[in-house]
């Protein structure tokens, strides 16, 4: 297969999962079992593509932090956003000092999808008919960040499907917690990136490959472009529908992934 080819695919695959409670590293891994694996560098320079190709989803949001940050509603939420961040940020650097790697193998991301789906379900199944709320309490927050440090842990949790469950959890309408969980996964994953890109440049590996940049923005852009428009449906999509569709879909993945693992 052509380079560029598997790198559109892995673009896209990247976009569509990134922020779908579904987990990217349960779909990447599928991908990469039969495209030839790429650099940590470019998977996490796609991933942040994904991550800034979000921003314009949320305009009101946007204008309000940009033109009413003076207003006491703003700076909390501005606040809860940078407390999650701020936790899971340190969390992070823990684990990265500690020399914690994930472990991409099969076993352990159908295990972590398959719990997830399960859970999914079964959430949605006893909120139905409860009342919920779109404020965002401090146990929401704390939750997100814990969330957030339970998916760097077990791959194939997923972040954004971790979080969202959690705040679904404490009573948080589905709208209002999917756009807490991705403000705050923002900044995380951005930073992350950073981070390993850094790395990447100053310390690189003696006997790492050149990296070609061509392929590398390649994928940024396709990434970014497919999680524009895969956010902006899973935003319309969750006004009028529950996650038990993602639940039952995080099963199916889990079901291939463990036939692959069976496989090897």
């Amino acid at each position: 297969m052509q380079t560029w080819i598997a790198v559109i695919i892995l673009g896209i695959v990247e976009g569509i999962t990134e922020f779908l409670p579904v987990s990217s590293t349960g779909h990447l891994l599928i991908a990469g079992y039969w495209l030839s694996p790429r650099s940590d560098l470019f998977n996490i320079v796609i991933q942040s593509g994904a991550v800034i190709a979000v921003l314009p989803l949320f305009p009101e949001r946007m204008r309000q932090f940009f033109f009413h940050w003076r207003e006491r509603d703003t700076q909390i939420y501005l606040l809860k956003i940078a407390v999650a961040f701020g936790i899971t940020g340190v969390g992070g650097l823990i684990l990265h000092s500690q020399g914690f790697e994930l472990p991409e193998t099969l076993g352990p991301v159908a295990w972590a999808l398959l719990i997830g789906g399960i859970a999914f379900i079964v959430v949605e199944k006893r909120l139905q008919g409860r009342p919920v709320s779109v404020s965002i309490t401090w146990a929401v927050v704390l939750a997100v960040a814990v969330g957030q440090l339970i998916a760097a842990v077990f791959p194939g949790a997923s972040r954004s499907g971790t979080t969202i469950l959690f705040c679904l959890l404490l009573g948080v309408s589905r709208p209002a917690a999917t756009e807490f969980s991705f403000l705050v996964g923002i900044p995380t994953m951005l930073a992350a990136g950073g981070l390993k890109i850094f790395e990447a440049l100053v310390n690189p590996a003696v006997d790492a490959m050149p990296e070609d940049w061509g392929m590398v923005l390649l994928g940024f852009v396709v990434s970014a472009v497919v999680s524009f428009i895969a956010v902006g449906w899973l935003l319309r999509f969750i006004q009028t529908h529950t996650f038990i569709v993602f639940g039952w879909y995080r099963i199916a993945v889990a079901g291939v992934l463990g036939a692959l693992f069976i496989m090897q």
